[in-house]
């Protein structure tokens, strides 16, 4: 798959009208190192809470398995960026700018010592995209490196299903999939699955992957996708997929052809199967339960019911587990409004409305479509999914959009300074009996 992944077309093709220049390979000065960064960030925002394994698996063990992914990426990109040459990123500035309510409210202890540890943790991770910034060109490297990394972890949840299929679809989850090996939710596994299945399906129509190799990657994504029961997964990829490929339809045929189909095809099936659709959204749940999004009303309306200083309003209480009163708040502007106050929730929409602003401004691309995929998904996750204001897989999601809205390096352009001169041709040496004679 890998291979096949790196595969191309010449420029010029007919379905690749706007794509940028090597948008379909690794560029010369990117390490293939950079890879191994993006697999441990990957790593440390899997989390240590979820599942029962097969073989369980302390927390403490997990995290010093994900914190230690985390210091060894920051080191690697480190080692490989010694020179800290870094480009110009809002989206990364922002996040910076968000760790100060963090560490304003972290200091006050009120949730803890283990507040300062998630500020330090977000420090690192930040300070790892940085470091990383410097290969972000707009090429679809990075992609590829998103796609293998939560394809493992999907094929580690297979595995898991495989061997145990009662671990993996526990009663407990109401038979929902879960990660049998590592402690994966299903919502999690679900955002892993669409978002693969999404950029491999746009890679398919800019032609930047073979079918065969996009059917081993989405087919089995699919599967994972519906044993979950992910709602919030299934409509992301969904809608994100209709704001990409409709991004493309005016440069490519092949995204006017797939984007006919898709309606029919829907149409049809919302047709056919709409009892059965129906079923498989409403879980086994009251309309009722449902409306209320499985309880999470409830505790929504308590949180900003519960009063607050000055203090707190604006910066928050300090980083925690994403939860009130015990329970999951399971929404990411309502989680920053609790951890990082007003200030960080007008910070995480800044570098929300800053790439969608500027994936709305670039030229249609097969880059730009796999942006607008992204920041589609993860502004439908924020409503339902906590972990806009530290590091996350939704964070990973915008900082891959990042590096493929980067406009390619410029090269050094020509001033009064360096003018053209054209190459001195060397004077013809003429033989001394030949000087000085008359032609008759």
């Amino acid at each position: 798959m890998d291979g096949n992944l790196s595969r191309g077309v010449p420029p010029g093709g007919p379905d690749t009208a706007g794509t940028q220049p090597g948008a379909g390979s690794r560029p010369a000065g990117t390490p293939k190192a950079v890879g191994i960064v993006w697999a441990l960030l990957g790593l440390n925002t899997l989390g240590s809470a979820g599942a029962k394994t097969i073989v369980p698996l302390p927390r403490s063990l997990i995290q010093m398995v994900t914190m230690g992914a985390l210091a060894a990426a920051f080191a690697l990109a480190l080692a490989l960026n010694l020179r800290l040459r870094i480009r110009a990123s809002a989206f990364v500035f922002l996040l910076t700018l968000l760790l100060v309510p963090s560490l304003i409210s972290s200091a006050n202890l009120e949730v803890g010592f283990g507040a300062l540890f998630r500020c330090a943790r977000l420090a690192l991770f930040v300070g790892t995209l940085w470091l990383l910034s410097r290969w972000w060109d707009g090429s679809l490297t990075f992609v590829r490196h998103h796609i293998r990394m939560y394809f493992a972890v999907l094929g580690s949840v297979a595995a898991g299903l495989v061997i145990s299929p009662g671990t993996a679809l526990p009663e407990y989850y109401g038979g929902r999939l879960v990660g049998a090996l590592w402690p994966l939710t299903p919502p999690q596994i679900g955002q892993y699955a669409a978002v693969i299945t999404g950029l491999t399906v746009l890679l398919v129509l800019g032609r930047r992957v073979d079918r065969a190799s996009a059917v081993v990657v989405i087919v089995p994504s699919l599967v994972l996708l519906a044993l979950t029961h992910t709602r919030t997964a299934t409509l992301g990829l969904l809608l994100g997929l209709a704001l990409a490929i409709g991004s493309l339809i005016l440069t490519s045929s092949a995204a006017r052809r797939f984007f006919t189909w898709a309606v029919l095809c829907a149409t049809a099936a919302a047709v056919v199967f709409s009892s059965a659709l129906q079923a498989w959204f409403l879980r086994g749940q009251s309309k009722e339960n449902f409306s209320n999004l499985t309880g999470r009303a409830k505790v929504w309306d308590a949180l900003l019911a519960a009063p607050r200083t000055t203090s707190e309003y604006l910066f928050g209480t300090g980083l925690g587990d994403k939860s009130f009163g015990g329970l999951p708040i399971d929404n990411s502007w309502l989680a920053v409004y609790n951890e990082q106050g007003l200030i960080g929730v007008a910070l995480v929409a800044a570098f929300l409305i800053v790439l969608g602003g500027v994936a709305l401004l670039r030229p249609p691309s097969l880059s730009r479509a796999c942006a607008i995929f992204l920041i589609s998904y993860v502004a439908i996750s924020s409503y339902t999914e906590a972990g806009l204001g530290d590091a996350s897989p939704y964070l990973l999601h915008l900082a891959l959009a990042a590096s493929l809205l980067a406009a390619p390096a410029a090269a050094t352009p020509l001033t009064k300074a360096t003018p053209l001169t054209t190459p001195a041709v060397p004077r013809q040496r003429i033989p001394r009996w030949a000087r000085n004679r008359e032609v008759t």
